[in-house]
């Protein structure tokens, strides 16, 4: 999808086989990357790739208070403690500050019955366990509204819209996987592009694993972070051959433990590949908009997905991506023709104070298409 803004929940650092010191999300890391950042931290590394990307999430929001707690020194009791039963060692006693007192009983910069150095459990939300916003089901309706033209980039780019159906169910369920691959920190434009070049070149499993590394990267080279992207299909294909018998995972969790594939990427191939929502699928640009509507109030894109699992009905977990990823584009890319949408909507004032609260600076851009009187006549 097209980027809005950056999010808050990639890492810096070089990626693997590119270099370029440009950020990545947890997401796009294998299980084994995903494992030495939680082993550099001290962090229990078992699990499957969604609960190492938990886990990695949890501990930036706590990162601080852990830091705090492991530097403090020990007390005298715990010292005491320590050392029971084992050879005494001595070591230079210091001089206590006749400026500072201790309270009885309590060890410096230690919370009762904490650990120093180990991070909170972050608790989970559970679907349907938070209050809705007020007035979320009038906003919501508004944006179907403006999206029902269906003209937006992802519309015709996206991983929805781009695969090949004729050529059967399993060959169009790998193409909607590779497309949502592809379309990590690129533009929608560009993956359209680039899964005709691979579509020309004959987009089956079997083809694509039959493929050599250096072909299959020259085909997508115009993708961000191509070269990761091509181990990663290749990987793919080898897992989807020897462990689904050639047809992509079923579910998200499954789709979750091929390389490259996050939780957003995974909720959208399950919805669109299967017609199954089992989660919602939230990228950078969604997380941001619902941060601004107020919706949520989180740091990473999982912790959006959770906050909005937490209170949106299921019934609209299947098509809020594709609303608001395309909503989004049009108010970013394409602002002459989101305001001409506006005004010319059922409500018109509220229309373009949503999108006003979503970056687009309503009177500038009305004076640069010449629309300030039919924005004036609204307002």
């Amino acid at each position: 999808m097209p980027p809005f803004t950056r999010s808050s929940s990639t890492l810096q650092s070089s990626v693997e086989g590119d270099g370029s010191g440009v950020d990545v999300e947890w997401s796009s890391m294998t299980v084994v990357q995903l494992k030495a950042q939680l082993k550099e931290r001290g962090l229990p590394v078992s699990g499957v790739k969604s609960v190492l990307i938990e886990r990695l999430d949890s501990m930036t929001t706590t990162t601080t208070t852990s830091k705090y707690f492991a530097k403090q020194p020990s007390s005298p009791s715990d010292v005491a403690t320590k050392t029971k039963g084992k050879a005494a060692v001595k070591t230079p006693t210091k001089r206590k500050s006749p400026t500072k007192s201790k309270s009885p009983g309590k060890s410096p910069g230690k919370s009762p019955g904490k650990s120093p150095g180990r991070s909170p459990r972050r608790v989970r939300i559970e679907p349907g366990t938070l209050k809705p916003p007020a007035n979320w089901e009038k906003i919501y309706s508004l944006v179907e509204e403006l999206r029902a033209d269906r003209s937006a980039p992802v519309d015709t780019d996206g991983g929805e819209a781009l695969p090949e159906r004729h050529l059967g169910e399993v060959v169009y369920r790998f193409q909607v996987l590779i497309a949502l691959m592809l379309s990590s920190q690129t533009k929608d434009a560009v993956v359209g592009e680039t899964m005709r070049i691979l579509q020309g070149h004959g987009l089956t499993l079997e083809n694509i694993h039959q493929t050599d590394h250096e072909t299959l990267n020259g085909l997508i080279r115009k993708v961000g972070f191509h070269n990761n992207k091509t181990k990663y299909i290749l990987q793919s294909c080898e897992i989807i051959l020897s462990q689904h018998n050639g047809d992509i995972p079923p579910n998200a969790d499954e789709l979750m433990k091929l390389p490259g594939v996050g939780p957003k990427m995974a909720y959208i191939v399950e919805n669109i590949a299967f017609d199954t929502a089992s989660g919602i699928g939230v990228d950078t640009h969604m997380h941001r908009m619902f941060n601004d509507l107020k919706w949520v109030t989180s740091k990473t894109p999982e912790q959006t997905r959770e906050q909005l699992e937490g209170w949106l009905p299921r019934d609209k977990w299947a098509s809020i991506n594709y609303i608001w990823v395309g909503f989004g584009q049009e108010v970013q890319q394409q602002k002459e023709k989101m305001l001409r949408k506006c005004v010319a909507s059922s409500s018109p004032r509220d229309a373009l104070g949503l999108v006003k609260k979503l970056g687009l600076d309503v009177k500038k851009e009305a004076k640069r298409f010449g629309l300030e009187d039919d924005v004036k006549s609204v307002i």
